[in-house]
């Protein structure tokens, strides 16, 4: 089993315990993602074309919709289970939702979008190669007007700051969960699965591949959003 075949299984397994697990496992994720939506820089009535890569339980996607209602949003998971629930969750929120099973870093975009946004996702790309190549493709797949926003975890850019990070979220975590399934299960699933990246090395290829007005909007040691316009 691959590390994305391993990725869909686990988050299969998890659908229907993922919204309330999330709140333990990610420090004050609902300020991250908050964030992240107060980014977009569209009036609320466009119909902004979004395309939500690793929707999850459809998290983003809807308070994409109670931002922007008359956004056209597609919503891109690995696991089937996942888009089953975003359905559920984004039911009340009109027809103007589409919803794709698929893994985004083989996915080619149809159409030009105004706005990309990703949550703890992409980290699970393997190499920074295959990092900065997604980029591009998500560069090429924005609108002229088009901006680019990811909340995700990453590393710090040295090994004292990485063990610093480690600390902070095993802290947030236990106020939870317990510090044995924290190194057992969490921890452990984390090394094998993610493969984060420094924050400024994103930053860099960002601006390589011709990004313009970027900047972190939010961040918690190894937590942080990002982005920028086309």
């Amino acid at each position: 089993m691959d590390k994305m075949d391993a990725v869909k299984s686990h988050f299969e397994s998890e659908a229907d315990i993922f919204d309330d697990l999330i709140i333990k496992l990610i420090p004050f994720y609902k300020e991250m993602i908050k964030s992240l939506i107060l980014a977009i820089p569209f009036e609320r009535t466009e119909g902004i074309k979004v395309i939500d890569l690793g929707c999850g339980t459809g998290t983003i996607s809807k308070l994409v919709k109670e931002a922007f209602p008359n956004a056209r949003i597609t919503c891109l998971d690995l696991a089937e289970s996942m888009i089953e629930t975003a359905k559920i969750k984004l039911n009340d929120y009109g027809d103007n939702i589409t919803y794709m099973v698929g893994d985004f870093q083989s996915f080619n975009f149809p159409e030009k979008y105004d706005v990309i946004v990703s949550s703890l996702a992409l980290h699970h790309l393997v190499t920074d190669e295959d990092k900065k190549q997604f980029y591009v493709k998500i560069y090429e797949g924005l609108s002229n007007r088009g901006v680019f926003y990811n909340a995700d975890v990453v590393h710090g850019s040295t090994e004292y700051l990485n063990n610093v990070y480690m600390q902070k979220w095993k802290e947030y975590m236990n106020k939870s969960i317990s510090m044995e399934e924290i190194e057992n299960k969490w921890i452990a699933t984390h090394r094998i699965e993610d493969s984060p990246a420094q924050t400024f090395k994103h930053i860099k290829w960002l601006e390589e591949i011709g990004f313009n007005k970027i900047d972190i909007i939010w961040k918690y040691y190894n937590f942080t959003v990002y982005g920028g316009s086309r």
